[in-house]
């Protein structure tokens, strides 16, 4: 469970989470730029709603809001278009901070991650907001600081390029997927400001250096061997890590400490099999984004995990002594 102290408030005062928003300024800033001032008032209106959803539940076990409802409900933002509705944007994030979280017990309970739940049921529930509502991207100053939301994209004759790649075999140029202008979800196009956010993570030791670099590994091997053997379904490696939302998961959601592995030979296999799942979803799936359902798969076996490698370490030191 992650490290958490008392305070006045509402909220538990919890340092790492209090990181991992700061680290996520350069992103939302950048969501901005690209997107509008609607970024803003998209991620105030799900903060209030998934701030009161667990407020309702921590009353009735007289206990604090923790601060990690805050990150929440931003990464749960920011993977989303920005032209989403409010209500959908709201059942979403009521979605996951309640099956995800309270059901469970509530902070440090919850096996699921309740940002990616969110998003899975309004994906599965909703789709036609999430992959036909993409937006333009704003690309000279002051961008969208200067408007409330970008236009409206054309998904035919400009699809995202996951879609694109899909549809045609026709792949952007890389280094607008690194720097960020192309369409995609609020949080996701730029690389540059993801691994800015890495980097002050693990500078504060706020995650895990072994989470965010095993699933990269993962999806890099397998998208290496299905190339070599041909696969014509697949891109280049790296074409297919620096598109998408998987960046953005490795850092943000892999790293999520409640519901990743605590033993350090559980992380590598736990992050890497998200990068093979991702692959394997991604290309030979229906669906051209595969990142937050490999996670909640790997979700699932964490407790399993765990403790398979704790009976492995007690085996290997009984056999030693």
């Amino acid at each position: 469970m992650v490290a958490q102290k008392k305070s006045s408030g509402i909220f538990q005062r919890q340092p790492i989470m209090r990181n991992v928003l700061i680290s996520l300024i350069p992103v939302t800033l950048g969501a901005v730029y690209l997107y509008g001032l609607r970024v803003l008032v998209l991620m105030a209106v799900v903060t209030a709603f998934g701030v009161l959803t667990e407020y309702i539940f921590t009353q009735k076990r007289k206990a604090k809001v923790s601060e990690a409802v805050l990150v929440t409900c931003m990464l749960f933002t920011l993977s989303l278009p920005v032209s989403t509705p409010f209500w959908v944007a709201i059942v979403g994030i009521i979605f996951g901070v309640l099956f995800a979280k309270e059901v469970f017990g509530g902070f440090g309970r919850n096996v699921f991650n309740p940002a990616i739940v969110g998003r899975t049921f309004i994906f599965v529930s909703f789709p036609e907001y999430l992959t036909n509502s993409w937006s333009q991207i704003s690309t000279s100053f002051p961008g969208g600081f200067a408007r409330y939301m970008t236009p409206f994209l054309d998904t035919i004759s400009e699809p995202t390029p996951l879609g694109l790649f899909r549809d045609s075999g026709e792949m952007v140029p890389l280094t607008n997927a690194i720097i960020g202008i192309i369409p995609g979800s609020m949080g996701e196009p730029s690389v540059i400001l993801i691994l800015l956010g890495a980097a002050f993570l693990l500078y504060k030791k706020a995650a895990d250096w072994r989470l965010m670099v095993s699933p990269m590994i993962g999806f890099l091997g397998f998208t290496t061997v299905l190339n070599l053997m041909g696969s014509p379904n697949v891109p280049a490696p790296f074409y297919g890590m620096f598109t998408g939302a998987f960046i953005f998961l490795c850092i943000y959601f892999v790293t999520e400490p409640t519901t990743a592995p605590k033993q350090k030979e559980a992380k590598w296999v736990y992050g890497f099999m998200v990068g093979i799942i991702v692959v394997i979803i991604r290309y030979f799936g229906i669906f051209p984004e595969g990142a937050s359902f490999a996670l909640l798969i790997m979700n699932t076996f964490v407790p399993i995990m765990d403790e398979g490698v704790k009976y492995l370490k007690a085996q290997r030191k009984q056999v030693t002594t």
